[in-house]
């Protein structure tokens, strides 16, 4: 194509498409959705038994097994960031998106670990599934990829759920089902669309 034929809609319509080229080459094969999604999963499930049916005092001990998991992912990332050449916007804007949503995690089990009187545990799962739908609302906008704005949706509804359900052991097996609907199933739907992409 000449120079003197490339007219500035065409132009338009190169830097759209590269800015969805490299957008969708962020969402990559949507690894790190189904890392946390069944992480969080089987931790919730394991804590929900142990609670339950084994009424474990120290049942929240099986999440310091995701510790493990912080470590590969940071060591995962760091490679990641090594050998990619070029930073997208949608990737700066994704990364701060998620590095708050980890600040806010880590604040709040400070903050829950504090309390010692009342009532406040029965609150614990509706807050955690409202604040496990932001990032994945807020990625879902971003890549514009709709099972992630509906599965951030479906967190929020799951923690409106949890406020009516008196028993806490059963309101907190809500954890596990927004995992399956906001992280596990988008992060398959991911990487089919990374595979489709690839071929």
């Amino acid at each position: 194509m000449n120079e003197e034929n490339f007219d500035p809609k065409q132009s338009l319509l190169l830097i759209e498409s590269m800015i969805n080229r490299a957008k969708d080459k962020f969402a990559e094969d949507g690894s790190m959705y189904l890392l946390w999604g069944w992480v969080v999963f089987v931790c919730s499930l394991t804590q929900f038994v142990l609670m339950h049916f084994f009424k474990y005092p120290y049942h929240y001990v099986v999440w310091f097994a995701s510790w493990i998991i912080v470590i590969y992912q940071l060591v995962y990332i760091r490679k990641k960031i090594r050998r990619r050449r070029v930073r997208t916007y949608t990737g700066y804007i994704l990364g701060y998106v998620w590095l708050t949503f980890v600040i806010v995690i880590f604040l709040l089990a400070f903050l829950i670990g504090r309390l010692t009187e009342g009532d406040y545990y029965m609150h614990i799962s509706p807050i955690l599934l409202t604040i496990y739908g932001i990032p994945i609302f807020l990625s879902g906008i971003i890549l514009r990829f709709k099972p992630l704005v509906i599965g951030g949706i479906g967190c929020w509804i799951l923690s409106i759920a949890a406020m009516l359900i008196e028993n806490y052991d059963y309101q907190f097996l809500l954890i596990p089902l927004a995992m399956i609907i906001a992280w596990i199933i988008p992060g398959y739907l991911l990487r089919a669309k990374y595979k489709l992409q690839s071929q």
